[in-house]
């Protein structure tokens, strides 16, 4: 599997090259484009998807595209749907913790697991939890906004706003908590933040999709009279994926 990410950082589309039978799982609705003689099969797998649904039992549905090359060797284009960026990360047998929202792609051989235990507790509210991705092979992240790598040696604790969270390694414990006290959260225009701890490999994005929703849902024209309102709350389903 050949990866080229392109366009980078603002309108990244990565290329990937596949050989004869060659295999690549991405995020439903990321593929750009693609060769004629690529297979396409949507599932449900068990660990990426722990058989959760968001309607039915409040939880999250992750649909994965699997796309073989047949007879031949094959390409397929692929892109997140917010402006933002494209890394590709070596998995060799660890374990990479990734914003549901940031995986975009990966070979078949990497595990994706939303049943662990701290799936849905690090994000709250934004609607996000966190895939756990194991095995060995290329995993793909986007991001809103450019990818921030922040080494971290252990030496030091790390804040940052759970919204702008994209993937960390294993080696880095983390806190989920407010700002201050539910006063100084709600004045400031912060929400939770995440507290890591560790040494391993941070990854941020240099926008958050909530803090864009906040800025543009009151300047929706029509707001006030209920029809704004609708239109919002359409908007940040969207933007959100729901």
């Amino acid at each position: 599997m050949n990866i080229d990410i392109r366009y980078q950082p603002a309108y990244s589309l990565a290329i990937v090259g596949l050989a004869a039978g060659e295999s690549i799982q991405a995020e439903a609705g990321a593929m750009v484009s693609m060769s004629t003689n690529l297979e396409v099969d949507t599932s449900m797998k068990g660990g990426m998807l722990g058989a959760l649904t968001r309607s039915v039992l409040g939880g999250e549905t992750l649909f994965a595209n699997t796309f073989t090359s047949r007879g031949g060797p094959g390409e397929i284009t692929l892109a997140p749907s917010l402006p933002g960026d494209i890394a590709t990360l070596p998995l060799t047998g660890g374990t990479l913790y990734v914003q549901s929202g940031s995986f975009l792609a990966s070979a078949p051989e990497i595990n994706l697991d939303l049943k662990w235990g701290g799936a849905k507790t690090f994000f709250g509210s934004e609607g996000l939890f966190l895939l756990r991705a194991s095995g060995t092979g290329p995993i793909i992240l986007c991001s809103y906004g450019a990818i921030h790598k922040v080494p971290l040696d252990g030496r030091r604790s790390y804040i940052c706003d759970t919204g702008h969270v994209v993937a960390f390694t294993e080696g880095l414990n983390f806190d989920v908590r407010r700002v201050g006290n539910w006063k100084s959260t709600l004045l400031s225009g912060e929400g939770l933040v995440c507290e890591f701890r560790g040494a391993g490999d941070l990854f941020l994005q240099t926008r958050s999709t909530q803090a864009f929703l906040s800025w543009l849902i009151p300047r929706i024209p029509g707001r006030s009279g209920g029809g704004g309102s609708a239109a919002g709350g359409i908007l940040g389903n969207i933007l959100r994926g729901d």
